[in-house]
């Protein structure tokens, strides 16, 4: 069938499709690279019209359109599902408020759960001779709010590439209302650091032998997986496989280098299955090429069951704040919004229960604070009032920092503090050793962590 003249009469300027919004409204602009770009413009142009309208999205890698307008909170309320740099800068301005979920279960809210969506506007790749607008690199939970919404608006970005995966990674035009063709902006980039430390080199050598022949690999992002990406690139390591909530940088050098031929996956054989893709325009075109990259719903991805069944299921993600207890915050320190839950707490389940499979939590033992310019441990005794609590105690298995790697599993919490407190910074050790003490987890036996390390 040649939908070309539905899409002719689908087609409209931003201008008018933001002309559905109503004040009071609940409109969403999807996630990430799906953040549309005119339709924000267009709609923030229209604010002395509009009050009190709540906007869902997360993931902006720029300030959108919405929250620059005069009296921005009085007209627009951004809700994050996961927020970054400039989503952080709208919570401190009171523009913007977070939504604690599991990513897991992020489709099934839309479906159960939340009262509405009346618009939404989401980013796409153009339309396929099938009709299709395909959500690109980032299918997440794409068509479960298109499933919802009352008004779907999709604005056409040539430069998102088409990618193969599930059904699910698109929008089929006869539940489109209105088609906007965008000004093509580029591509975001989302980058690791490449210029690696001596901590996380540290950290990947402990983590990289720990990793067998034909494991199947989850990173998130930032310097710490891309150095084990690199130093995994560096190995002997074959046969690997990719199922995995992000697509980062570091899986594309693997894919170069060989590694990754997802062959003894126990699913999606030869696939590298993943929900979200963030990276430079090499991920992008990386993705958009091959056939073994597969994207799918992250209901479909992240579910803790189907994690169960994948054999040697690795698992890297990071932290803000580990407490002696062994409790791991992601999402706050304190009552500073940082970042969210995403998929973490998935992936550590998953990996437990995985015949083989590990789930590491990597961090340096300590951080810079901006304000004071002071090095604090970010292992502490109890985490700070207001921490959020993203992997609680009972399922953590490995914390790895420079110092070491402990499994805490079957711990008590007089051992946990011992070993916790062996993973910090020698300089902090002897006072987390008093807390300790003063909150009833340190034995006379326990052995003092040396401080020459």
């Amino acid at each position: 069938m040649d939908y070309t003249q539905q899409y002719r009469q689908k087609l409209t300027s931003a201008e008018q499709a933001v002309e559905v919004v109503r004040s009071g409204d609940w409109v969403d602009f999807g996630w990430s690279v799906n953040t549309p770009a005119l339709l924000d413009r267009a709609l923030a142009s229209r604010y002395e019209q509009l009050a009190d309208v709540k906007i869902r999205g997360g993931l902006v890698l720029h300030r959108p359109a919405v929250a620059c307008v005069p009296d921005a909170a009085e007209h627009f309320l951004w809700n994050a599902w996961h927020t970054s740099a400039a989503e952080r800068e709208m919570v401190r301005e009171g523009l913007a408020f977070y939504t604690p979920m599991r990513f897991s279960e992020v489709a099934r809210y839309y479906q159960e759960d939340l009262p509405q969506v009346d618009v939404a506007m989401i980013q796409t790749a153009p339309m396929d001779e099938k009709g299709i607008f395909n959500f690109g690199p980032n299918p997440a939970f794409m068509a479960a709010v298109c499933r919802l919404a009352r008004v779907v608006i999709v604005e056409v970005n040539h430069r998102i590439p088409h990618c193969a995966g599930l059904g699910g990674n698109g929008v089929h035009i006869s539940h489109v209302d209105m088609i906007v063709e965008g000004d093509d902006p580029p591509m975001e980039q989302l980058l690791p650091d490449k210029c690696l430390t001596r901590v996380d080199r540290a950290i990947a050598r402990q983590v990289v032998p720990q990793i067998p022949n034909g494991a199947c690999l989850q990173l998130g992002i930032g310097r710490t997986p891309n150095a084990i990406g690199q130093m995994i690139a560096e190995s002997d390591l074959r046969d690997l496989g990719v199922h995995s909530e992000l697509y980062a940088e570091a899986f594309v050098d693997l894919d170069l280098a060989g590694k990754i031929t997802g062959a003894r996956k126990s699913f999606d054989r030869g696939l590298q299955t993943y929900a979200v893709a963030l990276g430079s325009r090499r991920l992008y075109e990386h993705i958009g090429r091959s056939r073994s990259c597969m994207a799918a719903p992250v209901e479909y991805v992240n579910e803790v069951s189907r994690l169960a069944q994948i054999e040697r299921l690795i698992s890297v993600n990071g932290a803000v704040d580990v407490d002696l207890f062994g409790q791991v915050s992601s999402e706050t320190s304190g009552l500073r919004h940082i970042s969210g839950a995403g998929g973490q707490l998935d992936f550590v389940l998953g990996a437990y229960l995985s015949p083989g499979g590990k789930s590491f939590i990597c961090f340096p033992s300590t951080l810079t604070d901006k304000r004071t310019g002071q090095t604090v441990s970010r292992i502490r005794p109890t985490l700070a009032e207001g921490s959020v609590v993203t992997c609680p105690r009972n399922v953590v298995q490995y914390l790895v920092t420079e110092y070491g790697m402990v499994n805490v599993k079957g711990l008590t919490v007089w051992q946990r503090a011992e070993a916790i407190i062996g993973l910090a910074h020698p300089r902090f050790r002897d006072e987390l050793i008093r807390q300790a003490e003063r909150n009833g987890l340190w034995r006379r036996t326990n052995k003092k962590p040396d401080i020459s390390s």
